[in-house]
């Protein structure tokens, strides 16, 4: 696959793997806000001090279409591909993303939440 693959290059399975891991999915979350952002602007909102720790979480989001990376001075530039991926997958992405979201809340829920606010084991 090259550096960025077109629209109709982008395959389900690329971006639903991309999107199963907690740091690449952590990413997108803040790409989502829109616009570009720098690579240290992201790794400092998502906590992340080396910049090699992300080098193979970007390659992975921007090789399966879910992020545009394009070089800027001494950084990175990131764009999150929202319109290609709403075009090939029409709520996939507001639905993983509202999904993480819930996830996050439920995590930081404190433990004496009330019953039916918190995650129930389906097992």
């Amino acid at each position: 696959m090259n550096r960025h693959p077109d629209r109709d290059q982008i395959r389900i399975e690329s971006v639903l793997s991309a999107l199963g891991s907690p740091v690449r999915l952590a990413a997108v979350r803040v790409l989502d806000a829109g616009g570009e952002h720098n690579c240290t602007s992201v790794l400092e909102l998502l906590g992340i001090t080396a910049k090699s720790t992300m080098t193979h979480h970007w390659r992975v989001l921007r090789e399966s279409g879910v992020i545009w990376q394009h070089p800027s001075g001494r950084e990175n530039l990131l764009s999150l591909r929202r319109d290609d991926l709403d075009a090939r997958y029409p709520g996939l992405l507001d639905a993983v993303l509202a999904g993480a979201a819930e996830d996050a809340a439920l995590e930081n829920a404190p433990a004496s939440a009330p019953a039916g606010t918190r995650a129930r084991s389906h097992a």
